[in-house]
């Protein structure tokens, strides 16, 4: 579940992405300020729109990506209530950006410009096919889970490349958009002061 809000760009709108769903397949449901997005052949939920949002929460300091928390997710779903829009929400709120160990890299069968990459991220070990080439094996490594949202606006989701299932991407400092971030090709590689699956920044 990913949120957004930016009052300058579309209103005073809260767009609650859930899950993509094929653009000619969307209908909208639509009961007082509430509009639900959903697939109109298989019945999916794909999100909600909530219009003249400020008038039932504060998220007027937002703008973009709006940080998850217990309190927004409450706040929503006491709006999808309150307008008798069933559904009930329950994001995972684990952190999105998390330190990551490579613990084995192999050569993609068919690029060779890619990795395949196991990269353990405390809970899990997630498979990410990497295009770095300074990757490898043994390194501590920023890790955008499924579910992130880049400083560039990129929504982070499985995906396959080339035929290989890939579930997040190992970070490089421009793509974090850190300061002084160096301009070639490289993942970013932390030092032994971060732990596995502490989030970053921490």
């Amino acid at each position: 579940m990913n949120v957004f809000y930016n009052k300058d760009g579309i209103g005073d709108t809260l767009i609650i992405y859930l899950k993509d769903i094929n653009i000619e397949n969307r209908i909208a449901e639509v009961k007082g300020n509430v509009a639900k997005i959903v697939d109109k052949e298989t019945n999916e939920i794909a999100g909600y729109n909530i219009f003249q949002v400020s008038s039932y929460m504060n998220v007027q300091s937002e703008n973009g990506v709006v940080t998850l928390t217990e309190e927004l997710v409450s706040n929503i779903n006491k709006v999808l209530n309150e307008t008798g829009m069933e559904g009930y929400l329950n994001p995972d709120l684990s952190p999105k950006f998390v330190v990551g160990y490579v613990e084995g890299k192999e050569k993609h069968p068919n690029a060779d410009k890619l990795s395949i990459c196991q990269v353990n991220v405390g809970t899990e070990v997630l498979q990410i096919v990497c295009g770095a080439p300074n990757v490898d094996a043994g390194q501590k490594v920023v890790v955008a889970k499924v579910g992130a949202v880049m400083p560039s606006g990129l929504l982070i989701k499985d995906a396959e490349l080339r035929g290989v299932a890939s579930s997040g991407m190992i970070c490089s400092a421009k793509e974090l958009a850190l300061p002084n971030a160096p301009q070639e090709k490289g993942i970013l590689v932390l030092d032994n002061q971060y732990e596995v699956g502490q989030a970053f920044p921490a």
